[in-house]
């Protein structure tokens, strides 16, 4: 597999692949996260995956020494790299659905959206719900998933001034991307819609909903629906 290894402050590798498709990049990052994680070496602490590269973080041992350990890590990972193949699949995921309410209230951008795109509201809501979504990686805050897979007749600009409250839970589109905010705070993205769903929570075994690989598709559902499902605490 083509890739870069460069070092990542005192205590990893950041690993670049060589890809010019920003979707096959990422294909890319998974299968190899998914070729380190079978394999497992005792000194890996985390991974951390991003469009394009994925972060390794070592864990020295004392015995050892963090620079030991680094070297270890380093050609370890070469050695991967010179035998994987440019695989683009990796692994499949789950398949995760998100309730998502298209509603004025939920979604102030809609109508703005739907007219940049040269659309029918109703016809670019169907065109957003009809998306496969790969959760490409998670940022900017915690949970947030950066999702790929957007139709690009979709695409909008984000707000040149970024509001300074959007509720969490909020559906929007920034760019070429789509994704949801798990937590309220400010933000710049077209809002369309809101999911009930919590995207994250710190008292759950696994606090993010979505991780990085993950396949997502947008369901519809009316506000007596989302009432419903924020009410049963979900």
């Amino acid at each position: 597999m083509k890739a870069r290894i460069d070092a990542w402050g005192d205590r990893g590798w950041l690993v670049t692949v060589d890809v010019d498709s920003i979707e096959a990049a990422n294909r890319r990052v998974h299968a190899l996260r998914a070729a380190i994680e079978a394999r497992r070496p005792p000194w890996l602490q985390d991974l951390v995956p991003a469009y394009a590269s994925l972060a390794l973080v070592v864990d020295g041992h004392a015995a050892r020494g963090q620079a030991a350990c680094l070297a270890e890590a380093r050609a370890w990972l070469e050695r991967l790299l010179a035998s994987a193949p440019d695989a683009e699949a990796g692994t499949l995921g789950r398949r995760v659905d998100i309730p998502v309410c298209y509603a004025p209230e939920f979604g102030p951008d809609l109508g703005a959206w739907a007219a940049h795109c040269g659309l029918e509201v109703e016809a670019a809501i169907s065109r957003h719900t009809a998306g496969d979504y790969r959760v490409a990686m998670l940022g900017f805050s915690p949970g947030f998933p950066y999702l790929l897979g957007l139709d690009p007749a979709l695409a909008m600009p984000r707000l040149a001034t970024p509001r300074p409250h959007v509720a969490a839970g909020s559906v929007g589109v920034g760019g070429s991307q789509t994704g949801a905010y798990p937590a309220a705070g400010p933000g710049g993205w077209r809002l369309l819609g809101r999911t009930p769903l919590r995207l994250f929570d710190p008292q759950r075994a696994e606090p993010a909903l979505l991780a990085p690989g993950d396949h997502v598709r947008f369901v519809r559902i009316d506000r007596a629906g989302f009432d419903a499902l924020s009410g049963a605490g979900a």
